[in-house]
């Protein structure tokens, strides 16, 4: 049986993570493609040497081509300019959009057939460039947007009762900036709904009022820490 290709577009911090979770979990053979040469050929042999250590078989390979993700089943886009601490997402709106030229055009002659998730910001707009110009069907062209805002919001709830994030459901809808929606009335704490939690007196509105800012602002925090 033939092992998938998961080729990720952009080498940066969170292509050399992903890199290394599909080498953990063995999900696949893992292309990592960057401009910059050396980057991703470095990156994918300091990963693939840990192999022996972490007990998995996958190959990363680097390439500078877009010729080397031919045939991917999976794309991920990390490519693109990151935030700056103040910056907000829009602010990356104009070169990003340049980027999503690039790698869509290169998604379309190389990897017609793969499914593609963008992880590049302002990600609701990014998303939407990426498949008009790569001309893949709206079905194989998302975002993580939701998966990471939900993690986020069930993370902090988890702090504020003192719980493991397995007790928490919760989940956020809308895109992924300051128009984001977490669901306080669909979300619960060992299945209690959150508004009975307030009424118990576990926690107050204002508390669950800056955790869902504090969601909201997940990124620019993160941001804001690490200066880059």
């Amino acid at each position: 049986m033939a092992r998938n290709k998961i080729a990720l577009i952009g080498s940066g911090m969170i292509g050399g993570t992903l890199a290394h979770m599909i080498g953990l979990k063995d999900l696949g053979d893992v292309v990592l493609f960057d401009i910059a040469e050396g980057i991703p050929q470095g990156k994918g042999l300091d990963i693939a040497q840990s192999s022996p250590v972490d007990g998995f078989d996958s190959r990363l390979t680097g390439v500078n081509d877009y010729a080397g993700i031919e045939g991917a089943d999976v794309c991920i886009v990390t490519a693109g300019v990151p935030r700056k601490p103040g910056m907000s997402r829009d602010d990356l709106l104009g070169i990003n959009l340049k980027v999503m030229e690039q790698v869509g055009a290169g998604l379309k002659k190389y990897a017609p057939k793969a499914f593609v998730i963008c992880i590049t910001n302002p990600l609701d707009a990014m998303v939407w460039a990426l498949q008009k110009f790569s001309g893949l069907p709206k079905t194989h062209v998302v975002g993580m947007a939701g998966v990471l805002d939900s993690a986020r919001f069930r993370y902090f709830l988890a702090e504020e009762f003192k719980v493991s994030v397995e007790d928490v459901t919760a989940f956020v809808l809308g895109g992924h900036g300051d128009s984001m929606v977490p669901m306080i009335r669909y979300s619960t704490v060992s299945g209690i709904p959150l508004p009975d939690l307030v009424k118990m007196g576990w926690t107050s509105k204002e508390k669950l009022d800056q955790i869902v800012q504090r969601t909201r602002d997940g990124g620019a925090e993160i941001v804001g820490l690490l200066k880059t």
